[in-house]
């Protein structure tokens, strides 16, 4: 993986975590195939549909799944049993090398942050286990806001507890509802592929 980052100095760095920083988006995948099964879904779970959601908080993706399949849930009750199932998973998580590398070297000069739509003991369990909690003294998650990703709400927060202007950090993301979250704080963006058969890309908005 090669990430091209944008022209330009900036003053601080946001980091998406699931199929950012950490290969988690197929563990992810196979806890809300799990769930939503168990939920009443009576066919394969769309892996595309899945991906699109990347970001989104998890208590939403469970509406959107349902909505999509014409189901009716409990978003809570499947929010929560998706979380234990992949809890169950989360031992297997690995660093995504590129994007850690990237991380280390902006943290050892500059703020950097995490911005992820998980909730704060799923993030802070697999920052734990990968060993990159200790770069991070930022850790904004879904918990954390009323309006996760594709709202701006996540990523202003972290730039603001990191003491760094919007329009000068630099956010790494996955998904598109980050980008557009990310673009709509005003910030720059890298794209980061999060599955295997994706093209890298990158870019920056405004």
């Amino acid at each position: 993986m090669l990430l091209e980052l944008p022209p330009g100095e900036f003053a601080g760095y946001i980091f998406d975590l699931d199929g950012t920083l950490v290969d988690t988006m197929p563990l992810h995948f196979r806890a809300w195939a799990a769930a939503m099964r168990e939920a009443g879904l009576r066919e394969a779970l769309d892996e595309n549909l899945f991906y699109a959601l990347g970001g989104v908080p998890t208590r939403k993706v469970a509406e959107l799944f349902a909505a999509h399949y014409r189901l009716t849930i409990d978003p809570d009750a499947v929010f929560h049993r998706k979380e234990s199932l992949f809890l169950e998973l989360q031992a297997e998580v690995r660093v995504i090398e590129p994007v850690a590398a990237i991380a280390r070297r902006a943290a050892a000069a500059l703020p950097v942050a995490i911005a992820s739509g998980g909730p704060r003991p799923i993030v802070e369990r697999s920052l734990e286990i990968t060993g990159l909690a200790p770069l991070f003294p930022v850790v904004v998650t879904a918990d954390d806001v009323i309006h996760g990703k594709p709202s701006p709400d996540m990523f202003l927060l972290a730039a603001s507890r990191m003491g760094v202007a919007p329009a000068d950090c630099l956010v790494f993301e996955d998904a598109e509802p980050g980008i557009r979250a990310a673009e709509a704080a005003g910030m720059r963006w890298v794209r980061v592929p999060s599955r295997p058969a994706a093209p890298s890309a990158s870019g920056a908005g405004r």
